[in-house]
């Protein structure tokens, strides 16, 4: 099973190019989702989050992220206190989903995580694929989104790697600011060489077949 991780800043079309890599028969795990889980009434981080923010930040028993990022802020800290709770809880959400996924004999499984490179998680890819687009496009794309705001945009950028770097440590990238088309059919290239038996990644990887 080959894996590909698949990440980008936001507004760079990295939630459209995981939809194209479903079309072409990829399985997708997606980060955010497994945090959606966590959250949600009944999810394993509830409890832990309702213990070092306050039971404010949990609605009809479930975290409201309005609240938390209220909490939250800027702070640098309690951000790195979150992240102890969730991210472990992740890594177990993704590790099960990786397993299920080999025992089934699927092909190529994309794990779609925001914080690819940030996290470390790309050490257990065999390939990292980065969606990127010109900057004056991505703020555009996010400022039309319900909700967002010059300065929440801003504050989000700067907790993100920034798109350069990414772009740097990538094996692969998809251009999205060119257009629907041009980015499936770089997705398609993708797909293609990474399933050819004769590639082989550089990278060790956590299920590598090379």
């Amino acid at each position: 099973m080959i894996i590909l991780g698949l990440t980008g800043g936001i507004g760079m079309g990295k939630s459209t190019t995981a939809d194209v890599f479903r079309e072409e028969g990829a399985v997708v795990w997606d980060a955010d989702a497994a945090v959606h889980r966590l959250y949600a009434k009944g999810g394993e981080a509830v409890a832990d989050i309702a213990k070092a923010f306050g039971e404010d930040v949990i609605v009809d028993g479930a975290v409201d992220r309005p609240r938390l990022a209220a909490v939250l802020g800027n702070d640098a800290a309690q951000f790195d206190r979150l992240n102890a709770i969730v991210h472990p809880l992740v890594l177990k959400d993704r590790m099960w989903a990786l397993g299920t996924a080999k025992e089934k004999g699927v092909r190529l499984f994309i794990v779609d995580i925001p914080l690819l490179f940030e996290t470390g998680a790309d050490a257990y890819v065999d390939a990292t694929v980065v969606a990127s687009a010109p900057a004056d496009l991505q703020r555009e794309r996010v400022l039309a989104r319900p909700g967002m705001t010059p300065e929440r945009f801003e504050a989000i950028v700067a907790r993100q790697m920034p798109d350069a770097e990414k772009r740097a440590r990538a094996d692969f990238i998809v251009e999205t600011g060119e257009g629907l088309e041009p980015a499936r059919q770089r997705v398609r290239q993708i797909v293609a060489t990474v399933l050819d038996p004769s590639w082989k990644s550089a990278r060790t990887g956590l299920f590598s077949d090379q």
